[in-house]
């Protein structure tokens, strides 16, 4: 039976809506998050083959990871001459480089010898040129054939024809982004609305400190769709409900590439059994209720927990690392503000909470994915930009709570085991499941459904 498409947007009933939330703390209100996009959307079911099927995921690879713009890394990590970093999807492989111009460069990253690849797959570093392991054929960093050893016995050989096969490479807001289709229309015009939204949100002047890469049992998809919605955080994080509005958070749909979510912090969860005093909602919220100074925040009369997080976030930002704060309201200062970029980045772009979340799929298998994390932090004023981190590898059995890179950050660890500590157990459901398919709900789930409607578009092209 064809269930009809919608308009209705149900709202949860005796809670504030996100934008009421935002309007009634200090600072101007952001054009940008005023804004609400909610097309109609079909009900139907998502049959889990599109998760657990390896012909589906055969698609995927030929039909969608070939023609979308891709996430690879931020440009200073590929910041000189010679830097290079290689990015896999599937079983494709492309190694990004500065050229000796400044510029970026993408190259299919195999040998037009006999295919062994130039760079090995999760490196990264600095290379003069470009040269094969196995025979020694070499390119220029602009992808001219440089070196040919015993070019005495390749008479036929056409240099120029032997250029590296070139990838689209191009950059935006510091991020830089791969598509292995030619014909594929421009980087900017594939990120519909982002460009506006992030003008007043520049990742430039930031830096990756903390970049960890776990190995999940479950297809990306569904690692990935446990980022796009609150209606499990109740119950995945009861901890979680006195400090975060999760099932009034705010979903909207833009395009076929952009949707995001709008979460209020240090407030109750509708789901929240109690009521606790906003003394109690500071000492919980997510940077465990400390000033700058590291003592207990204590309110005066009549104050609320949002307005003391963002007067201590303000704080922190300010007197760390010398950020200028006048301009941001206490909503862009301490609220999830989440971009969901299809196929697979999520971009935070709260000043409290700027990180990067990319899925992928590891190697051929529908089965097996990586969830990486990517934290950001503001460059210190006056000071010269550190080192960008390198990735920390995490096996599925392994708890963020070993990871010492997260020891500063127990809270965080306490949830990345949680929503990825039943990503397994789904998979597995999926593969045993009788009904064989996946019921959403309407609104608190819209972006997922939005996410399989363009998956479906290149799927079926």
């Amino acid at each position: 039976m064809n269930i009809q498409a919608k308009s209705e947007i149900p709202s949860c009933p005796d809670a504030p809506s996100f934008q009421e939330i935002m309007r009634s703390t200090g600072g101007r209100v952001n054009d940008v998050l005023t804004r609400r996009s909610n097309p109609p959307q079909s009900r139907e079911d998502i049959p889990f083959h599109q998760y657990i099927s390896q012909d589906y995921f055969d698609l995927e690879m030929e039909k969608m990871w070939r023609k979308v713009w891709q996430y690879v890394c931020r440009d200073d990590q590929v910041a000189e001459p010679g830097d290079y970093l290689v990015y896999d999807i599937g079983r494709r492989s492309v190694v990004v480089v500065r050229g000796d111009d400044g510029k970026l460069k993408a190259y299919h990253n195999s040998c037009l010898h006999r295919g062994t690849k130039l760079k090995p797959s999760g490196t990264s570093g600095w290379s003069e040129k470009l040269q094969c392991p196995y025979h020694g054929w070499t390119w220029n960093l602009d992808g001219t054939l440089n070196e040919v050893p015993c070019s005495w016995d390749f008479p036929h050989l056409d240099y120029e024809a032997n250029r590296l096969p070139e990838v689209q490479v191009d950059v935006w807001n510091s991020l830089v982004f791969i598509n292995m289709d030619k014909e594929a229309p421009p980087l900017l015009e594939y990120l519909g609305v982002l460009p506006e939204h992030f003008e007043n949100w520049p990742w430039d002047d930031w830096y990756l400190f903390m970049h960890l890469e776990k190995e999940l049992f479950c297809n990306w998809k569904t690692a990935q769709e446990a980022f796009m919605e609150a209606y499990h955080t109740p119950l995945v994080h009861p901890e979680l409900t006195q400090v975060v509005g999760d099932w009034n958070m705010q979903h909207d749909v833009f395009d076929d590439h952009v949707t995001r979510d709008l979460c209020a912090l240090a407030v109750p969860s509708p789901a929240a059994k109690k009521s606790i005093s906003e003394q109690e909602r500071i000492d919980r919220v997510l940077l465990g209720g400390r000033s700058t100074d590291g003592k207990t925040v204590q309110l005066v009369d009549g104050q609320t927990a949002r307005d003391a997080m963002a007067k201590q976030v303000r704080a922190g930002l300010e007197t760390q690392y010398g950020m200028d704060t006048e301009g941001y309201s206490d909503a862009e200062l301490i609220d999830s503000i989440k971009y969901n970029l299809f196929p697979n980045i999520f971009i935070y772009t709260g000043l409290a909470m700027r990180s990067i979340h990319r899925i992928k799929p590891i190697g051929n298998d529908p089965n097996r994915c990586t969830f990486e994390v990517l934290m950001m932090r503001p460059v210190p004023k006056g000071q010269p930009r550190p080192d960008p981190a390198q990735p920390v590898r995490i096996p599925e059995e392994m708890s963020y709570k070993d990871v010492p890179e997260l020891a500063a950050f127990p809270l965080s660890a306490i949830t990345f085991d949680q929503d990825t500590g039943n990503l397994r157990a789904q998979h597995e459901g999926m593969m045993a499941s009788e009904k064989g398919a996946e019921t959403l709900s309407v609104y608190q789930e819209c972006r997922i459904r939005a996410f399989h409607d363009t998956l479906e578009k290149y799927v079926n092209k």
